[in-house]
């Protein structure tokens, strides 16, 4: 039998393959949407228990009327505004910087290690602080704007280091290690040298806590946010062509330093200041990424949604610590008691399947 294509036959394939990519388009983008509406009803519901519960209860209805000053009822007023609401929102706003930052740091450099945990930004960060906390007795602002210079230091040497004609990911990474290893080294030294009382307010700023931030801090992370969370999502199309490597970005129009130099200097400057408000959270960055991307499937990564997925780790962090434990307790012990055994098994099933770099 002789099977003959027409002229029709032919036109019909192509149309029918780009149906077929529309449809499967239409139907990533729907998730995508339905994941990230359904994590900012999430954030926001948490949100709104964080300034519920307490030694002193309040109904959800009057935390909402208080916040958005619906209402004049002083006692509820000073509970939820004055006492309450700081740490909530520093919650909120520190967890979107560290989920934001943390998976652009692992789709850039192409390795699920790839945390600022890990390669030394939060290490330079505590370094400053501390050495602040310690030889200058200095506090409040002045360890915050240390902590964020010392951030920003610690990402442009390991930049320098690792550029060799481009930034290889494996490469930075190793640096990024070595780095965080000799900062802690560097922070060990000065707490030696401190007095018991120093020492005791530098270890609570190194855990990390969202109950310490100032209002002049929050400001300042949320206008960042408000300014650099946009830029982040604009630039998720070059950070999905740089994750497939420099080569296959170029060919799809990428001018790959331009945009991973951008790229980076988004997620330090995140990462940064999230570590200025609330100390060296540990393990946030480096779990909200993947647990967005399961959520998202075929969906794909993105960087608002792991944003939200990293407010969402750090309000419920936040509720145990302080709600659910016998004693409260700084929210980074929760993060690292959480996070220690997901980084055991990310390190054992990375090296099962051979993807260590």
């Amino acid at each position: 039998m002789v099977t003959t294509t027409t002229t029709s036959d032919r036109r019909s394939a192509p149309s029918g393959t780009a149906a077929a990519l529309r449809a499967n388009r239409r139907r990533r983008a729907g998730r995508s949407v339905v994941v990230t509406c359904a994590l900012t009803v999430t954030v926001t519901a948490l949100f709104v228990l964080t300034m519920m519960v307490g030694s002193f209860r309040i109904g959800a209805a009057e935390v909402i009327a208080s916040v958005l000053h619906l209402s004049d009822n002083p006692s509820v007023d000073f509970v939820v505004r004055g006492l309450r609401l700081p740490t909530a929102a520093a919650a909120v706003t520190v967890g979107l910087a560290l989920g934001a930052s943390g998976t652009i740091f692992q789709q850039l450099l192409r390795n699920p290690l790839a945390s600022p945990d890990f390669v030394g930004i939060t290490s330079g960060a505590g370094l400053a602080a501390v050495t602040g906390i310690v030889l200058l007795q200095a506090g409040g602002l002045v360890v915050s704007g240390l902590a964020l210079g010392g951030a920003v230091a610690a990402a442009l040497a390991m930049y320098l280091l690792a550029w060799r004609d481009g930034v290889s990911g494996y490469r930075f990474i190793l640096i990024g290690i070595g780095v965080a290893l000799f900062f802690e080294g560097l922070v060990g030294y000065v707490l030696s040298r401190a007095q018991l009382f120093e020492a005791r307010q530098a270890m609570h700023w190194l855990i990390g806590s969202v109950g310490q931030a100032s209002t002049t801090e929050l400001w300042v992370l949320t206008g960042a946010l408000i300014v650099l969370l946009p830029v982040a999502t604009l630039l998720q199309r070059p950070l999905s062509a740089l994750a497939l490597g420099d080569d296959a970005a170029r060919m799809l129009g990428v001018r790959a330093e331009l945009s991973r130099a951008g790229l980076l200097g988004t997620a330090v400057v995140l990462v940064a200041l999230a570590v200025s408000v609330a100390g060296p959270i540990a393990f946030v960055a480096l779990v909200a990424g993947p647990i967005a991307n399961r959520l998202l499937g075929p969906a794909g990564q993105g960087v608002l949604p792991a944003a939200l997925v990293g407010a969402a780790l750090l309000l419920s962090a936040d509720l145990v610590a302080v709600h659910v434990l016998p004693t409260p307790l700084p929210t980074g012990v929760v993060t690292g008691a959480v996070g220690a055994p997901y980084l055991l098994w990310l390190l054992a099933t990375t090296n099962r399947q051979g993807a260590g770099g």
